[in-house]
């Protein structure tokens, strides 16, 4: 659902979603059930953004999806001239 929400909302030409729920088991969101995640993105919508305003439109992208499924979210936002 992360991934269908970014393709979505920011285009990316590149992503990549790493569930790393495992790792925080008994952590206090896994044990309400939502997860932990990773998300690598690069996407045009980020070209002459900050790192805040990147983070924030990937925030708004999955808006819904914080308020039911994840619990944290670790963001490593490129515009494409910023990756290879």
């Amino acid at each position: 659902m992360i991934e269908k929400q970014l393709m979505e909302s920011l285009s990316p030409t590149q992503l990549q979603v790493e569930d790393q729920s495992h790792l925080h088991a008994g952590h206090a969101g896994a044990q309400e059930g939502k997860g932990h995640f990773d998300v690598t993105i690069v996407a045009d919508a980020f070209t002459g953004h900050s790192r805040i305003a990147r983070h924030r439109m990937v925030f708004d992208a999955l808006d819904e999806l914080m308020q039911t499924d994840i619990h944290a979210l670790s963001i490593h936002a490129y515009a494409p001239t910023e990756r290879d």
